[in-house]
């Protein structure tokens, strides 16, 4: 099973472009991790992680309407990675979610 549930916020616009006539959005998300202790006293600091994530159709067009920078969102979706090769013949390696499901949270 490939399943992803995120908790976060948008950290950009989604942009927007058209792939055969499909709308697709994208845009960076932020997850944070809060500080904690653990049972030996060890304090595990506060951690942010960034997501990439995808939409396609009805979701890009919700996206393109409704998700800015800041916006909180539950995303459930799949992981992609993939590996493009830029104009200079530099191979990318990238991990997407692409999202199957979205909720503004407030």
């Amino acid at each position: 099973m490939n399943k992803v549930i995120l908790l976060g916020n948008a950290g950009t616009d989604p942009t927007i472009r058209y792939v055969e006539k499909r709308p697709v959005a994208s845009f960076r998300m932020a997850t944070t991790e809060r500080q904690r202790t653990l049972a030996n006293g060890t304090v595990v600091p506060e951690r942010t992680e960034w997501h990439n994530i995808v939409m396609w159709d009805r979701n890009a067009e919700l996206a393109e309407k409704y998700i800015r920078k800041g916006t909180r969102l539950l995303i459930e979706g799949k992981l992609r990675y993939r590996v493009w090769e830029d104009r200079n013949t530099i191979k990318h390696d990238v991990t997407e979610i692409y999202a199957d499901s979205i909720e503004l949270l407030r």
